[in-house]
């Protein structure tokens, strides 16, 4: 009786103990989760984000252009001015942007080590201001994003000498990276995916379509 009742409490404290580690598990995958999701939501809005920017602007730009000039070498040099301004653009953007949310942050860390007494150590704190936002990474990403995207219109049309066929490859290739583009940041944000594409997508092509139409009507007025 004694030997079965000490069984008994060895399984029960078994079967407790691995309970407490199935929990702390959960736990701490919820934590992990939490904090991954949390660095690639920032990620996303310079890196994705960015991309789409680049890619709508640029193509864009290109359209508009390519209403009232059919010369391909107009068509290039309007996007590359595009990828250029639009890249310097992202990144003073962002770093200003992050600049001033470092600044926050860095005061706000301050101000809770002043007033802790001790709540905040000195290891705390500096591990604190590890963690956080870059400016110049941010607006390095930024820009970097907003070249590939542009990158795409300038590639479909560099090599096209035909200006309808030309069009038509610009559109084409544009219209695909903003569906893959969309798909993308909805699988990393975890938000459901065809509906992502298609809202992106629809809105790179009213870009293309009104800064085209806009063009063309002051184009053929003589302005």
């Amino acid at each position: 009786m004694a030997s079965d009742h000490a069984i008994s409490l060895t399984q029960t404290k078994f079967v407790h103990t691995n309970n407490d580690l199935h929990e702390q598990q959960q736990a701490t995958l919820e934590v992990v989760e939490a904090i991954d999701y949390s660095k690639r939501s920032q990620w996303l809005r310079a890196a994705v984000l960015g991309a789409n920017d680049g890619l709508v602007s640029t193509a864009s730009l290109m359209m508009g252009v390519g209403a009232v000039k059919r010369d391909i070498k107009v068509m290039i040099l309007t996007g590359f001015a595009g990828l250029v301004a639009g890249a310097c653009s992202m990144a003073i953007g962002e770093f200003v942007s992050v600049y001033s949310q470092l600044e926050i942050e860095v005061a706000q860390l301050k101000r809770d080590k002043e007033r802790g007494n001790g709540r905040l150590r000195e290891e705390e704190y500096e591990k604190e201001k590890e963690g956080l936002p870059n400016p110049l990474q941010a607006a390095a990403a930024s820009a970097l994003a907003f070249s590939v995207g542009a990158m795409v219109p300038l590639l479909a049309a560099s090599f096209i000498r035909d200006y309808k066929v030309r069009l038509a490859s610009v559109l084409g290739a544009v219209s695909f990276a903003l569906a893959v583009f969309g798909w993308l940041g909805a699988v990393l944000g975890k938000a459901p995916a065809l509906k992502s594409s298609v809202r992106v997508l629809v809105g790179g092509w009213l870009a293309m379509a009104i800064t085209f139409g806009l063009t063309k009507l002051i184009g053929s007025s003589g302005l």
